[in-house]
C-alpha cells in the first residue's frame, strides 16, 4: 500500500545517486569540453603559423633577403620528434587496452624524445649563431629564430600536461582516469609534428620563392 511517507520518498529520491550515473555523465561532459577546447586552440595555432608562413613568403620578395644557412642537425631533430609522436601513439594504444607497463614506458619514451628535440633545437640555434653571429638584421635569420622558438614553446606547454599525466599514472590513478589525458596529448603531439614538418620544409626549401608564393596564394601558377 502506497502511504504518504512512501510517496514523498519516491518523489525526493535521486536515482543517479544510487547508480552513480551522474559522476560518469559529468566526467564525460568535462572530457568533451576539454577536447573541444583543444580543437579550438589548435585552430588558433594553425592560423598563427599560417600567418607566419605568408609573412615569410612575402618578405622573401624583397631584395635584401639573404637565405639562412642550413643546419643539418635539424634533420635529426625532426626524426626525434617523429619518434616522440610515435611513442604517444603507442601510449594511446596501451591505455585503451589497459596495458599499464607499456603505457608508462611509451609516455616516458615520448617525453624523452621531445626533450631531446628541444635540446637539439637549442643546439641548432647555437650552430646558427656561430655561423652568422646572431645577425637578426637578416630577416631570414630572424624568421628562423621566431618560427622555431614559437614551435618549441608550444611543445614546452605540451610537456606540462604530459608531466601531469605521468604523475597521475605513477600516483596509482586508474587507467580509465588518465585515458583522456593521454588521448589529448597524442592529438596535440601529432598536430605539432605536422606543423613542424611544414615549417621544416619551409626553412629548408623556402629559397624557392616562386613555389612558396604559389603555395601561400600570393602568386598564381602560369
Amino acid at each position: 500500500m502506497l502511504t504518504a511517507k512512501n510517496l514523498i520518498h519516491h518523489l525526493t529520491t535521486k536515482p543517479w545517486e544510487a547508480t552513480g550515473e551522474l559522476p560518469l555523465l559529468q566526467r564525460h561532459s568535462n572530457q568533451q569540453n576539454k577536447r573541444a577546447a583543444l580543437k579550438v586552440f589548435l585552430g588558433v595555432v594553425t592560423v598563427l603559423f599560417m600567418l607566419l608562413i605568408v609573412a615569410y613568403a612575402g618578405r622573401m620578395a624583397y631584395e635584401d633577403w639573404r637565405p639562412a644557412p642550413q643546419i643539418r642537425l635539424m634533420w635529426a631533430n625532426t626524426l626525434v620528434l617523429f619518434l616522440g609522436s610515435l611513442g604517444l601513439e603507442l601510449a594511446q594504444y596501451a591505455v585503451r587496452r589497459g596495458q599499464h607497463k607499456l603505457l608508462l614506458r611509451s609516455l616516458l619514451a615520448a617525453g624523452l624524445c621531445t626533450l631531446l628535440f628541444l635540446m637539439g633545437q637549442a643546439q641548432a640555434w647555437r650552430e646558427l649563431g656561430a655561423l652568422v653571429y646572431f645577425d637578426v638584421t637578416n630577416p631570414a635569420i630572424a624568421f628562423f629564430y621566431l618560427i622555431t622558438g614559437l614551435h618549441g614553446l608550444h611543445l614546452l606547454g605540451g610537456l606540462v600536461v604530459w608531466g601531469q599525466t605521468l604523475v597521475r599514472l605513477w600516483g596509482g590513478f586508474e587507467l580509465e582516469k588518465v585515458r583522456h589525458s593521454v588521448e589529448l596529448c597524442t592529438l596535440y603531439w601529432h598536430f605539432l609534428l605536422l606543423v613542424w614538418l611544414v615549417l621544416f620544409g619551409l626553412l629548408f626549401t623556402g629559397n624557392n620563392l616562386d613555389e612558396l608564393m604559389i603555395i601561400c596564394g600570393i602568386k598564381g601558377r602560369t
